[in-house]
């Protein structure tokens, strides 16, 4: 069977006529132009994604190059006296970043193993349509349902725990309920490729719905499941408004999980419109550390996901 640069370059072709041979040799060239479009679209992937990290790098030097390791310690953010530190930043990204994950992947697991496994027939598209639907909402309808409901609640409910409503804990509890969709829906979807027979069979040896979702389903769609926790959590660590909403945007480090903190998301989001010079570096660095963060989560699930399917081969 001749290739397709045999085709492209007519060898192999000599027993056709000459208006097939035209027409093949037009199909390979057509095929090796369509080749070399998704390599090019793919390699400006890879230059884009280049461009940002040298942009960022370039822009946050001068702030580097003036504070060093001091930028990463300092636990204040003061921009009247020129003291700029991440600290303050970074706790209170990873801190409710971690919140929300905490509060979000069981629900997510528990409403998806439902939906696929208990939910009657009636009510299961309706309600895998309104989660996905859920997904889809402005994260701003979400930072405001925190500020005028959620914050509120909770001043209410525990004075002494939340005295001011807004804080850490409650942008991580806001950050939870936008991303369960998210890690429901790609639950969900992964658990429905699990094959029927595994299922039926689980049963038919007598497991309960417990040990069939614990033994068989799950361990069976491990990487995809890890995959949705990685979805969502890369979606908390850069969210902005609804986080910038409830968090309290204090810039001094707050090492308790209800006090008021800020976010790399959110300490830009304020700033960075009125900002320049170091200030504006300063952000920029900030902007570098998120991306290096998100970096490190989504290798570090690589890295999970790879032992995974080792241990399982």
């Amino acid at each position: 069977m001749a290739t397709p640069q045999a085709i492209q370059t007519g060898g192999g072709l000599g027993g056709l006529s000459e208006a097939t041979r035209r027409r093949l040799q037009r199909k390979a060239r057509i095929d090796v132009w369509f080749e070399r479009t998704l390599f090019a679209f793919a390699f400006a992937v890879l230059l884009l994604l280049g461009a940002i990290i040298a942009s960022l790098i370039a822009s946050s030097w001068p702030a580097l190059e003036r504070y060093g390791l001091e930028f990463f310690t300092e636990n204040r953010w003061a921009a009247n006296v020129e003291v700029f530190g991440a600290l303050p930043a970074i706790y209170g990204t990873l801190l409710t970043s971690l919140i929300a994950i905490v509060i979000a992947v069981p629900i997510s697991f528990g409403i998806a193993i439902f939906l696929t496994e208990r939910c009657p027939n009636v009510l299961r598209q309706p309600l895998s349509t309104l989660i996905e639907l859920l997904a889809g909402i402005p994260s701003i309808i979400y930072g405001m349902w925190g500020m005028e409901v959620l914050a509120p609640l909770l001043r209410t409910w525990f004075p002494s725990v939340f005295p001011a409503g807004t804080g850490l804990a409650t942008a991580g509890i806001i950050l939870a309920v936008m991303i369960i969709p998210f890690i429901t829906a790609v639950s969900r979807d992964v658990i429905n490729t699990v094959p029927a027979v595994m299922r039926e069979s689980a049963y038919g040896l007598g497991c309960t719905t417990w040990e069939v979702a614990r033994r068989v389903i799950l361990p069976s769609v491990k990487g995809g499941l890890v995959g949705g926790v990685v979805l969502g959590l890369g979606r908390a660590l850069g969210e902005t408004m609804a986080v910038t909403f409830v968090i309290g945007n204090n810039l001094f480090l707050n090492t308790t999980l209800t006090g008021q903190g800020t976010s790399i998301a959110a300490l830009i989001a304020n700033q960075f419109s009125e900002s320049d010079g170091t200030q504006r570096s300063a952000l920029l660095a900030l902007g570098l550390i998120l991306f290096l963060i998100t970096f490190a989560v989504l290798a570090f699930a690589r890295y999970l996901l790879r032992n995974s399917t080792g241990r399982h081969a």
